[in-house]
């Protein structure tokens, strides 16, 4: 492979590497199905504890 070519490639991986960093995806983070449990576990504790608390007064 000659120079100017090798030369060339590297600073266009280099270019498409910082590109990429600028430009972080929309996509939401992945939550794995162990974690989606657990959060549904606790927000459904967060629900039942105010409506015991309400019920009592």
């Amino acid at each position: 492979m000659n120079r100017k070519k090798k030369i060339n490639e590297t600073l266009k991986k280099k270019l498409k590497k910082q590109n990429a960093k600028l430009h972080k995806s929309n996509k939401p983070r992945y939550i794995s199905k162990a974690e989606r449990e657990k959060l549904a576990l606790e927000a459904e504790q967060d629900q039942q504890t105010p409506t015991d608390s309400v019920e009592h007064e």
